[in-house]
């Protein structure tokens, strides 16, 4: 989880595949509406959110109610957003990639093909409340070693 820029896609996808687990991205869960807004220059509100994080909530339920393992990267800025995904699955955890505004300035300003303007990246800050209950890392380390922290830090076996 983080805002946008952080990494989540990429961290999210190598740790999925280091540990040959299903691989979501939330992004694939926006409503074409939603992404026209973000797309546009317009932050999505809370209540945008919610058919959203439904969707997401459902997904983590299905996945779980299978015994499934699966890595989902997902903004997950807000406290309850986190509270509705973790009550949605048995043994869900977060990961929080964290990194300067100034370093997800500079990565949004070069990605090409996605939704998300580096312009929201300020909405995606005041939106963020912090985790007191996730693994905390550093965004600006390459994915691989992220991955490698993740699993390490969770007890997961390659």
């Amino acid at each position: 989880m983080g805002v946008s820029g952080a990494g989540k896609s990429t961290v999210g996808a190598e740790l999925a595949r280091s540990l040959g687990w299903q691989f979501f991205d939330a992004d694939d869960f926006h409503s074409p509406e939603n992404i026209r807004k973000m797309r546009t220059g317009n932050p999505l509100s809370d209540e945008d959110r919610l058919p959203w994080l439904e969707s997401l909530r459902a997904l983590v339920s299905r996945l779980s109610s299978r015994g499934e393992n699966a890595v989902l990267a997902c903004s997950a800025l807000r406290d309850a957003f986190r509270q509705e995904l973790a009550a949605a699955g048995a043994d869900v955890r977060f990961v929080y990639l964290a990194a300067p505004a100034e370093l997800l300035d500079a990565r949004l300003r070069t990605r090409e093909g996605h939704f998300m303007p580096a312009g929201l990246l300020a909405s995606q800050f005041a939106a963020l409340e912090p985790p007191a209950d996730a693994l905390l890392v550093d965004a600006s380390l390459p994915p691989a070693e992220l991955a490698a922290r993740i699993r390490r830090a969770y007890g997961l076996s390659t």
